[in-house]
């Protein structure tokens, strides 16, 4: 047995132990020992990028499904851990226009390299299952359900509003518009509408709102983050409202009304119409478009709008921007004339590209009243209450700061011209009132819908509304269908084939996989599929054999996500989807990722999950009964900004903090000479401390597991990102909170090597499970020790059980200082001569044995090492299935109890007593202690208080 703790040499062996046995090959229907089938557990990771290096998160996220896939093996369950590469995607194709490579061979380069630092971390990983989504194995399944939603309707074709580069003549996602321009050229980015396909996932909207929404009857999802679900049903966004139409006589080049007419909108706050001052319109939609023709400034303006990104996060932050048009539309209660504006806050692809203005009952509205000097009038209030119409203080004809108390209007509800003058009453916080809750309020200045409560005037409106044959009740959903369409080269191909004749016709399915060319390298000028000769080569149409064209296209990357944790479970069919694996391990019993993918990702899953039980393949509802989201890894972030106006950032392990006399972090400076854009800087240079951050390679603030590995070893990373927070939460990283993990590592080893020192080795093999020591006759140091070992395994266990794996490892330090104190007290005694206590050995043998079994799925290199060195495999056999271990109640027994001793009320000690007293015996104990009777004089008690197992309290 090795001396000193050597954790390379350690899990060097313990790996090679475990590759030799193959040891996490993973079988569906897997047996136990008495022939029975083992239940099954599936815990799965979100697979990860090929980036080209692990990140601390990634060893955060795995480490927790490791410890999880170890405990539940050794409780006797069927685990499956799989692990695989979400291959595809942009970054590769950025990487290849940066070092002139293919993104294939980048791809699988980066993917060797990381598959080897998780070898390296010692997780329990099947990698018989690995799956690689740029395969064309993998792929070609993709393409194939592909095909079948095709045929079914629920993918189609339709045109798209896309972000255009025009110098690289290519689709850029929103993430890579930065200011309006392409992120790589620079070139202001146009709006362009193309044609692509889409996945109809919102007629599966209410299934997947009712199976996510807290608190429906029907949500199977109670095994998920409440603030998961919670996003996702924001995410789904079902509204309940009223689809109706304002009027208008505005005409095309052809003569007829533009839209026969009606300009649609939908709004949930249908009590507010009265409210209505003027209606908005998309950049996009054809009332604005038909406006601009005569108008160069409008239609400079639409341009403008066009340009760059318009994400909707976006537009909840930007500047609310518009013009007039000149047009008018008509009310469709009052025949009021309302001012019809151009928005750019206002989305074509939502609803029907327009909304109802209501400045007085909408923050957004009421921003652009406030800008453009539009009128507000305050329809919803208290009843009774005060009430108010007013215009903007920008409004020509008012003054700034002017605004009316209503006293009366036009037949259109407008104020009167006289009464819009000189009445000071604007007031932003009172308009904050009138934006109140809808419930406990009603219509006021409303005519027919005064005195109406929120759904009393929804009803009445909608009567109205219907009774004009201009609008009805609609559910709308803020989900939209899933674009799948990518200009993109690295992803996978669309199966289809362009005839001149016969349009989109999809490639017949004896010709899947339709393979992706692995030989490009993208330069940046446009999709290389555009110009590869054999991707088109030979190709003719399905249906009439005529020369035709490849789909250039590429899918979305959610889509490769989007179910290869059903791919793991039969990896090898080469004949279906998915197959009898599938139904044994699905659904997934544990996921774990990031918080980031807890809308996107998760929802295209679900729905894929769906539409494949739909078609057949599953017999599943939803793909995860539980979910994890794991906290990021922060650590400190340092910079400088250089002469060129840019920003220098420095590696922690370079710079040392300055303090106030508190102790608080004001600043830093350089411990270590460090490179910048303005040369070497010297160590002592003043930088500028931000605070803490996700570590990013942008940032040099990432700390490279392999370096981790290499200095301290696998285990200790491992153990040091379980230890310092739990799982759901964030992890600041702390050097000397590393150091601290790798000592205890050593302690543990140290006491191992005492342990196996000694001659024990009886004691080790008789020490295998608690059954085996239940009638042994132990003496007073050795009960002391197992009521706490087992005190302290109770917890452990409990821990487990929630995923609490910070608190686990904080148990198995206290097991570990417990069982060092009794070898310590041992010693003691065999140095001063006095006879130890002989069933210690025992008791140190069996915690020895509990502690390597509770560490040993976070730190499996150590724990297996010294299990087999102190002989508990002899016993046990390997670790990896040994049985986990039960409390012993009877360990947990006491002989003596403690209870705190009380004098009226006051502390006066602590009163030991047989844990089998009766309460006459307690209470006599209690009297006649020496503390109460100094305190008595000899004087009988009033009473005595007796709380059984914490305190006796006498009253005098």
């Amino acid at each position: 047995m090795q001396e000193k703790y050597q954790p390379l040499d350690v899990e060097r062996a313990a790996q090679a132990h475990w590759q030799a046995r193959d040891a996490y090959r993973v079988h569906a229907h897997a047996l136990n020992a008495q022939g029975a089938p083992k239940p099954k557990y599936y815990a799965c990771s979100m697979l990860p990028y090929p980036s080209g290096k692990l990140h601390m998160g990634h060893v955060r996220n795995y480490t927790i499904n490791d410890m999880l896939a170890r405990q539940l093996r050794m409780q006797g369950y069927n685990v499956l851990m799989p692990m695989g590469w979400d291959a595809f995607g942009l970054p590769a194709e950025n990487a290849a226009i940066k070092n002139q490579v293919a993104p294939a061979r980048w791809t699988y380069d980066n993917i060797a390299y990381m598959k080897r630092q998780m070898q390296a971390l010692g997780l329990a990983i099947d990698w018989s299952r690995e799956v690689a989504t740029c395969s064309p194995d993998y792929y070609k399944w993709n393409q194939w359900l592909f095909l079948q939603m095709l045929e079914r309707g629920i993918a189609y074709r339709k045109t798209q509003v896309v972000n255009w580069d025009p110098v690289d003549q290519t689709v850029l996602a929103n993430e890579q518009v930065i200011d309006g321009r392409g992120w790589r050229t620079g070139a202001p980015v146009e709006r362009r509408e193309i044609p692509g396909y889409y996945l109809n996932i919102t007629a599966y909207a209410d299934e997947l709102l009712q199976q996510v929404q807290l608190g429906h009857p029907q949500a199977t999802l109670e095994g998920w983050p409440d603030k998961v679900r919670l996003m996702q049903e924001n995410w789904i966004g079902k509204s309940e409202g009223l689809r109706f139409a304002f009027t208008h006589s505005i005409c095309g080049h052809d003569g007829n009304p533009i839209l026969d007419g009606r300009l649609y909108v939908f709004t949930t706050r249908a009590d507010t119409l009265m409210g209505v001052t003027f209606c908005a319109v998309a950049p996009e939609h054809p009332l604005a478009r038909q406006a601009a023709e005569g108008n160069p400034a409008l239609a400079a303006f639409i341009e403008e709008c066009l340009t760059g990104s318009h994400t909707e996060a976006e537009l909840a932050t930007q500047e609310k921007r518009g013009m007039a048009t000149g047009l008018h539309v008509q009310h469709p209660l009052t025949g009021e004339q309302l001012p019809l504006w151009v928005g750019n806050y206002v989305l074509m692809s939502y609803g029907d590209g327009a909304v109802m203005g209501v400045p007085a009952h909408d923050e957004r509205d009421f921003a652009f009243a406030l800008k453009y000097g539009l009128p507000i009038r305050q329809v919803v209030g208290v009843q009774g209450g005060a009430v108010g119409v007013g215009v903007a203080p920008s409004a020509p004809g008012c003054p700034p700061g002017s605004s009316v108390t209503r006293s009366d209007s036009s037949p259109g509800g407008q104020p009167s011209a006289d009464s819009l003058v000189g009445t000071k009453i604007f007031d932003p916080t009172r308009w904050q009132d009138w934006y109140a809750d809808k419930h406990g309020l009603v219509c006021i200045q409303s005519g027919v819908l005064d005195g109406l409560g929120y759904q009393a005037a929804v009803d009445k409106v909608a009567q109205l509304l219907a009774e004009r044959g201009l609008g009805a009740k609609k559910t709308t959903w803020r989900l939209r269908d899933w674009g799948i369409s990518r200009q993109r080269y690295w992803g996978t191909p669309i199966p289809i084939i362009h005839c001149p004749e016969h349009g989109a016709v999809p490639v017949p399915e004896r010709d899947l996989p339709v393979l992706l060319p692995e030989d490009c390298v993208p330069d940046g000028s446009g999709n290389p599929l555009l110009k590869h000769a054999d991707f088109h080569a030979g190709v003719t149409c399905p249906v009439c054999g005529k020369p035709a064209r490849r789909e250039t296209d590429t899918m979305d990357t959610f889509v490769d996500s989007s179910w290869y944790f059903m791919r793991y479970c039969d990896p090898g069919n080469e004949q279906a989807m998915v197959g009898a694996g599938t139904q044994y391990w699905m659904p997934m019993d544990q996921y774990i990722g990031g918080v980031e993918h807890a809308i996107l990702h998760l929802l295209y899953a679900r729905f894929w999950t769906k539409v494949m039980r739909d078609l057949g393949l599953v017999q599943i509802d939803e793909p995860f009964k539980r979910l994890l989201t794991q906290g990021m890894v922060l650590n400190h972030i340092y910079s400088r900004r250089n002469q060129r106006g840019g920003k220098d950032y420095f590696w922690p392990h370079d710079v040392e903090h300055v303090l106030d006399a508190s102790g608080k972090i004001v600043g830093a400076r350089l411990l270590n000479a460090a490179d910048s854009a303005d040369g070497r800087l010297p160590p002592g240079t003043a930088i500028d401390y931000e605070g803490v951050g996700t570590m990013s390679k942008s940032k040099n603030n990432g700390v490279d597991p392999q370096d981790l590995i290499e200095k301290y070893g696998a285990d200790t990373a491992r153990l040091y990102t379980m230890f310092t927070a739990p799982p759901e939460a964030t992890l600041e990283w702390n050097d000397a909170a590393v150091e601290g993990s790798h000592r205890f590592l050593k302690r543990v080893w140290a006491l191992g090597q005492q342990l196996g020192q000694a001659d024990w080795a009886g004691a080790a093999a008789s020490a295998g499970g608690a059954q085996q020591l239940s009638d042994i006759a132990f003496g007073p140091a050795a009960k002391a020790l197992r009521r706490e070992v087992h005190s302290l395994l109770k917890q452990i266990d409990y821990d487990y059980q929630r995923l609490q794996y910070n608190t686990v490892v904080s148990g198995c330090m206290k097991l570990g200082n417990a069982l060092e104190a009794a070898l310590a007290d041992q010693r003691r005694a065999s140095a001063a001569s006095t006879a130890p206590d002989p069933s210690l050995g025992l008791a140190l043998a069996e915690g020895m044995g509990i502690l390597l079994r509770c560490l040993y799925p976070a730190t499996p290199h150590l724990a297996h090492a010294l299990w087999q060195q102190l002989g508990y495999a002899a016993q046990l056999g390997d670790l990896l299935d040994a049985p986990w271990p039960q409390v012993e109640p009877k360990a947990l027994e006491q002989d003596e109890i403690e209870l705190v001793l009380q004098v009226n009320g006051k502390l006066r000690g602590a009163l030991r007593v047989s844990a089998q007293a009766e309460r006459a015996a307690i209470e006599a104990a209690a009297v006649a202690h020496e503390a109460v009777q100094k305190l008595s004089q000899g004087a009988a008690p009033k009473k005595v208080v007796w709380v059984p197992g914490r305190l006796v309290n006498v009253v005098l």
